[in-house]
C-alpha cells in the first residue's frame, strides 16, 4: 500500500508557499474540494473560535484527504484530547494556538507523536490509509514523518523564546499570529509596524537556524503579506472563509449597485 502524503508539508520540503485558507463557519465537506481547486495547499479547521464541532472536522478532513489539500486543525490552547481526536479522524496536522515556551512546545510534540517520538495512543482504521487495515508500527512510522505540528507565537514572551521553540525535535512550524501578538504588544491593528516586523525577522532567524518554516496568520492586507513573504515567512494562512465571502460579497453588491 502506499504511504499517505501530506501536500503541504510536500509543498514545504519543495521551498515554495504553502497557502492555507481558514474554515470557520463552513461546516459542510465541499469546502475541502472548493478550496484544493482554487490553489491552497491546507484548510486550516478553526476549533479555537469557530462554531465548528468534532463530527463536522473528521467530515471535512476526510473530504480533503480525499481531494489532496492537507487539513490541519487548531484547537483550543492546551486541548490535546481534542488534538489527538481531529487527528484520528483524518488531520495532517494540529495548529496550538499560545505556545509561549520550549516546555509548552516540547509537551505538544510528546501529545501529538507516536513513540518512540511522543505517546499519543494509536487506533487502527485510520481515514490517512482509506481505513484499510495497516501495521500499528508501519501507521506510527509513516504519520509522524508526515504530520505537521505548527507551534503559534502570539506574545512578547514567545517570540523571545522563538529560537527554543523552533529547536524543540518534533515542532515543524512556528506560526506568528500576528493580530493577538500586535494585541499583547498594545498596537491592536497595527499590522505593519517595526515592532510587528521585528518580531518577524526573529521568527524567521529562529526557524532557519533549526531548519523549521516560519508562518504567518492574521494579515490580509496583500502588501504586507509581500512584505513578510520577502523576509522569509513560507507557510502562509491567506484568510479565512467569512472574511473572504463578506468581502467579494461586498465587492460584487457595491459593483451592481453601481449600474443605476
Amino acid at each position: 500500500m502506499d504511504q499517505p502524503r501530506n501536500p503541504a508539508r510536500a509543498r514545504l520540503a519543495q521551498g515554495s508557499l504553502a497557502l492555507g485558507m481558514g474554515v470557520r463557519f463552513a461546516r459542510t465537506a465541499e469546502i475541502a474540494r472548493m478550496m484544493c481547486a482554487a490553489g491552497y495547499d491546507w484548510l486550516f479547521i478553526d476549533l479555537e473560535h469557530g462554531p465548528g464541532s468534532l463530527e463536522s472536522t473528521a467530515q471535512i478532513s476526510s473530504a480533503a484527504l480525499d481531494a489532496g489539500i492537507a487539513p490541519l486543525v487548531r484547537v483550543p490552547h492546551g486541548q490535546f484530547d481534542m488534538a489527538t481526536r481531529a487527528l484520528d479522524a483524518g488531520g495532517w496536522g494540529i495548529v496550538m494556538p499560545h505556545v509561549d515556551t520550549a516546555d509548552e512546545a516540547r509537551a505538544l510534540v510528546a501529545a501529538l507523536k507516536y513513540p518512540p517520538l511522543g505517546h499519543r495512543s494509536i487506533v487502527g482504521g485510520l481515514p490517512h490509509y482509506g481505513y484499510a487495515s495497516v501495521k500499528a508500527s508501519e501507521a506510527a512510522k509513516a504519520i509522524n514523518a508526515e504530520l505537521l505540528i505548527v507551534a503559534m507565537v502570539e506574545t512578547p514572551k514567545a517570540i523571545a523564546n522563538a529560537e527554543a521553540i523552533a529547536a524543540i525535535p518534533g515542532i515543524d512550524v512556528v506560526l506568528i499570529g500576528t493580530n493577538d501578538l500586535a494585541l499583547e504588544m498594545g498596537i491592536p491593528g497595527e499590522l505593519g509596524h517595526e515592532r510587528i516586523a521585528e518580531a518577524y525577522k526573529s521568527v524567521v532567524a529562529a526557524c532557519a537556524k533549526h531548519r523549521k518554516w516560519p508562518g504567518m496568520g492574521g494579515v490580509g492586507d496583500l502588501e504586507l503579506i509581500r512584505r513578510y513573504v520577502g523576509l522569509g515567512m513560507r507557510f502562509v494562512l491567506a484568510g479565512n472563509d467569512t472574511n473572504i465571502l463578506a468581502q467579494a460579497s461586498a465587492e460584487r453588491a457595491k459593483a451592481l449597485r453601481a449600474l443605476l
